[in-house]
């Protein structure tokens, strides 16, 4: 996938689509070929339509941003449970706008009180994307804390993925003292503010994460035009003029004399006062007569101009000063207008485009592109991996055979993999009960699954299984009382090229299901042995273990065969793999037989297959943990960052993966076989009926 760049934010207010907007035009300057994607629409109060950052990102740059989830369908599959699903269609949307991007740049949601997912939510988004964080706060007392929290929050074992910090509205008015609030122009920078916000810049450099930059406050750039300020307070536009050009960088209500507010009629000021006072509504035109460019007159108590004013004023008005009526008195508006957010308008292209450009002049563009030019490890992530495997299984698009046909998890899995086109899958057993199985679940089995009955086709396989077989002194009375076993006969028809795979194992033991393959498919002609992996599905990314459930002592030659074996199914399904022969030693320190085994067939592989990226031995910890594998390791390619481990025996392969499972609570999906002819997968017997759909789509993409 595409180098990915996520925004999160320290909480509200801090700006955060500003500066995920304005990263874009920092990125686009350095002319790095950027995507831009916002995985959960979180709108703003008074927002209507589309999600704003993917609409002005779409308007002002012409990037193509795929449509977010809604935050309300987010939470509700996080509160099923259904997190898992909800990261595939994040990585689905992802994959979109990353097939033509260097690198993506990902705005999370604002922890607001609207969104208490927010931070579990930005957590799992960036580990299902393998994204790099950037966090964005603004001035505050508690700015230490925030950091520490989402440094906490996004970090893994080989380290944090929090990788910058930038701070936006440097200098901005304190809480409490809104920049749109009558009788104040924009809050001075003075020594002091300017010296709190170099102590707060020095500070952040002095973060392990690197200080991206500081983005000073400027009021022009929240400047509402008068037709916000309009919709805002629902007023009648007696005069539209320039409506929607001139912008309110300050406010005045005018309840003196004239004489006594002549200072006011200043550019960019929106003048507030009863519409009975004719003698200010024809200073605000003399000013605008004048060349003075006033953001316009609000008029209020419900109350009209004199039309003889009016018309006195008529030249004036047409210079393009807007005209508004309220029902509320000048203090009840003032009040409100002080309390208006300060949120630009998600139709304000022109004033978005500026900020983007202050936001850009202030990161730090020389770390920018050494950091989009750094070669990372690719890690595959969980909600990654499942996704593709899904989609390389629909494009194989092939037929599985299920031998244990009414078994209820099989047939609910056989109705989804029909649902998600994900293989055409062939219940055996007794269609009525397969039928009457189907409607207790609440579904109806359609033209994608098929239902074959073992006792209408039975004889037809007992001749060329006799043939398969006769070397062994198999005849036509035995086939058929193996024939019985479904097992048997779904094996029989993938020997025959009926169907393109296998999986069994919800009722039958690893035995039952693999000893057939044995003796009716065999092993490929490049294969010393059949040997099986698990795909282990940790928090941060998917690996690969193996072999843990059939090869209980393999000798240093069928270890290398496992390794390589286990290495082209990692790369088959979306893995580059750096594969580590796991023993209780690393590198020479260790002496004994079972660590020589691990140091020949290290050897061995890389006789055999230079292509492949190997090391052994390593200890475990060696292997997965960065610090550990740089301490015992240093020169390790492997050590660290490992993703295919290769257990020495059965009895470790097997102990580590049921520990990690358990222990870690980690979805392990497997056992896969490899080296056979044909694939045939098992289950374990307390799969769900999610194990056995992927495990289904597994089968699917071998056999293509």
């Amino acid at each position: 996938m595409s180098h990915a760049f996520m925004l999160v934010s320290t909480g509200a207010g801090a700006g955060l689509t500003t500066v995920s907007l304005g990263m874009v035009r920092a990125l686009d300057r350095l002319g790095i070929h950027t995507g831009f994607y916002k995985p959960v629409a979180q709108l703003h109060d008074g927002d209507h339509g589309p999600e704003r950052s993917t609409q002005l990102i779409e308007h002002i740059t012409g990037i193509q941003a795929p449509r977010p989830i809604s935050l309300r369908r987010a939470t509700s599959m996080l509160g099923a449970g259904t997190d898992d699903l909800l990261m595939e269609e994040v990585v689905a949307q992802f994959r979109q706008c990353a097939r033509h991007a260097d690198i993506v740049i990902i705005e999370g949601l604002v922890a607001d009180g609207h969104a208490g997912y927010a931070t579990r939510l930005n957590a799992a988004i960036a580990r299902a994307l393998d994204a790099e964080v950037i966090l964005v706060g603004k001035p505050e007392a508690d700015l230490d804390d925030y950091i520490d929290i989402a440094a906490n929050a996004f970090g893994d074992a080989n380290g944090t993925a929090l990788i910058g910090t930038i701070l936006n509205k440097l200098g901005a008015p304190v809480e409490g003292n809104p920049a749109m609030q009558a009788d104040t122009l924009q809050s001075p920078e003075d020594a002091a503010i300017q010296d709190a916000t170099n102590k707060l810049c020095v500070a952040m450099s002095g973060k392990p994460f690197h200080f991206i930059g500081g983005i000073p406050w400027q009021t022009p750039l929240i400047a509402l035009r008068m037709v916000d300020i309009a919709e805002y307070l629902g007023a009648e536009i007696l005069q539209a003029g320039e409506l929607q050009h001139r912008r309110v960088q300050r406010i005045e209500v005018c309840a003196r004399t004239v004489a006594n507010t002549l200072s006011v009629y200043q550019p960019h000021t929106l003048l507030i006062f009863p519409g009975d006072r004719d003698d200010v509504f024809i200073a605000a035109c003399m000013s605008a007569m004048n060349g003075v460019p006033l953001a316009g007159i609000l008029l209020t108590g419900d109350m009209n101009p004199n039309p003889r004013i009016m018309a006195l004023c008529a030249q004036a008005l047409q210079t393009g000063i807007p005209v508004l009526k309220v029902r509320s008195s000048s203090y009840q508006t003032a009040a409100r207008l002080a309390q208006m957010p300060t949120e630009v308008a998600a139709d304000d292209y022109e004033l978005i485009d500026q900020a983007m450009d202050h936001v850009a002049d202030h990161l730090d563009a020389d770390w920018l592109k050494a950091r989009c030019a750094i070669e990372r490890t690719p890690r595959l992530s969980p909600a990654a991996f499942r996704y593709q495997l899904i989609q390389q299984a629909v494009q194989a698009s092939r037929r599985i055979v299920l031998p244990e046909g009414d078994e209820p998890r099989t047939v609910m899995a056989a109705w989804q993999c029909a649902q998600r086109k994900i293989a055409h899958c062939i219940l055996l057993g007794d269609p009525d009960k397969i039928h009457q199985v189907a409607t207790s679940q609440g579904i109806e089995l359609d033209k994608g699954i098929s239902i074959i009955n073992p006792e209408e086709v039975r004889q037809r396989y007992i001749e060329p299984m006799v043939a398969l077989r006769q070397h062994k002194g198999l005849n036509a009375q035995m086939a058929e009382d193996q024939l019985q076993d479904t097992v048997v006969l779904g094996t029989m028809m993938l020997a025959l090229d009926e169907v393109d795979g296998l999986v069994s194992g919800a009722l039958h033991t690893t035995a039952n299901t693999v000893r057939p393959a044995f003796q009716l498919i065999g092993t490929r002609e490049n294969a010393k042995l059949v040997s099986s992996i698990f795909f282990m599905c940790l928090p941060d990314e998917v690996v690969v273990y193996g072999d843990c459930a059939i090869n209980p002592e393999p000798n240093a030659e069928e270890l290398a065969d496992i390794a390589t074996q286990s290495a082209d199914s990692a790369r088959r399904f979306g893995l580059e793999p750096r594969v580590a022969m796991i023993s209780y030693s690393t590198g020479e320190s260790g002496t004994g037989s079972d660590v020589e085994k691990v140091r020949d067939a290290t050897a061995l592989v890389r006789l055999l297959r230079p292509d492949l990226v190997v090391d052994g031995p390593l200890q475990y910890d060696a292997a997965s943990v960065a610090s550990v594998g740089r301490s015992k390791a240093p020169k390790s390619k492997v050590a660290g960052k490992a993703n295919v481990f290769i257990f020495p025996d059965l009895n470790t392969g097997n102990t580590t993966y049921k520990a990690v499972q358990r222990s870690a609570h980690v979805v392990s999906i497997g056992p896969m076989l490899q080296g056979l002819r044909k694939p045939v997968n098992d289950l374990s017997r307390g799969a769900n009926v999610e194990d056995i759909v992927y495990t289904i789509a597994l089968t699917a993409i071998q056999a293509g």
